[in-house]
């Protein structure tokens, strides 16, 4: 999930309305956080289907993705395949608002104090504006990996506040909510980086050269042109598909620390390195580093259109252009 921001028609630089200063970070932040929860929502039964894929469920074992798709309602109904969805949008919601209001912050404090700017800038406030949203949101991942984890017939927590409570109880307190951070931040620096990165510059290059054929003037103020939604939606895509083949890998070993003892084998994740090298050893690349990728590609698409499309939307409602 990522932006920037809308780029000035050539030859008719933006002009700023300082009117609209007023209450800019509250509907920024809205922005955001509806931008991520609309686009969660709509692929939460294939995150739920990647969390059993990616832990090796035994009561979904040797399954694709596809067979696990089918097999969940079979067993715990259609809501099923929404389980953990209630934790994800508590966490989604500042998780998103957090991620798009970083970026552009970093993105001006590169720019502006530090002299940082051409392509290489989108990267680096991309990878900082992912590692803050993950560090302030991290304890919410930790709580709906778990409830995604569980099964119908075999659950050890009942919901969010008795997660919250047994973990805290059971597993060393607040630390017991940070496990596989390390990992995370690791992995999101790549993924966020490369994903602000990617869809920034294909945006830049597309509203530069082809603006009346890929863009379109923003319907709150039409000094500034927008990406068309088919041409978001491309460029999210593209974007998204190489961030997660570049830290895929350190997502599975994420969602298996964060598991931890719910895993029969959690004693053989307590580390980054730990994780990488049993799953590779137990299972190898394809089956185990990279298992679920596939269907980390088939969310890609309809994540990302949602994400642009609701936060160009939000933003143009909002009067943030």
């Amino acid at each position: 999930m990522a932006t920037e921001a809308a780029v000035s028609t050539p030859g008719r630089p933006a002009i700023p309305n300082h009117s609209q200063g007023d209450y800019h970070f509250v509907r920024s932040f809205v922005a955001g956080g509806v931008a991520g929860c609309c686009a969660k929502s709509t692929i939460a039964p294939l995150d739920r289907v990647k969390i059993l894929l990616q832990a090796h469920s035994p009561h979904y074992k040797d399954l694709g993705v596809v067979a696990t798709l089918r097999a969940v309602p079979k067993k715990e109904g259609y809501l099923g395949l929404y389980k953990g969805n209630g934790a994800m949008m508590v966490r989604i919601f500042p998780y998103g608002a957090i991620q798009f209001m970083a970026f552009d912050k970093y993105k001006k404090i590169l720019s502006q104090q530090l002299g940082i700017s051409g392509h290489i800038h989108r990267l680096m406030a991309g990878s900082m504006a992912g590692m803050t949203a993950v560090i302030c949101t991290y304890p919410l991942d930790v709580i709906r990996a778990r409830l995604a984890y569980q099964v119908k017939g075999h659950h050890r927590y009942t919901g969010i506040g008795n997660a919250f409570q047994t973990i805290y109880l059971k597993e060393g307190g607040i630390p017991g909510f940070y496990k596989g951070l390390i990992p995370t931040l690791i992995g999101m620096a790549p993924y966020a980086g490369f994903s602000f990165f990617t869809f920034g510059t294909l945006k830049s290059i597309g509203l530069a050269h082809f603006p009346e054929l890929l863009g379109r003037p923003s319907s709150d103020n039409p000094e500034v042109m927008v990406l068309k939604t088919h041409v978001n939606l491309l460029c999210g895509g593209v974007a998204g598909a190489i961030a997660q083949t570049i830290s895929y890998p350190l997502d599975v070993a994420r969602r298996r620390m964060q598991l931890g003892v719910v895993l029969p084998d959690s004693d053989k994740c307590l580390t980054l390195t730990k994780t990488l090298k049993y799953v590779y050893s137990q299972y190898g690349m394809k089956k185990g580093l990279y298992r679920g990728l596939s269907l980390n590609y088939i969310r890609c698409v309809p994540s990302q259109a949602v994400a642009f499309t609701t936060y160009e939307f939000m933003k143009q409602t909002l009067h943030l252009n």
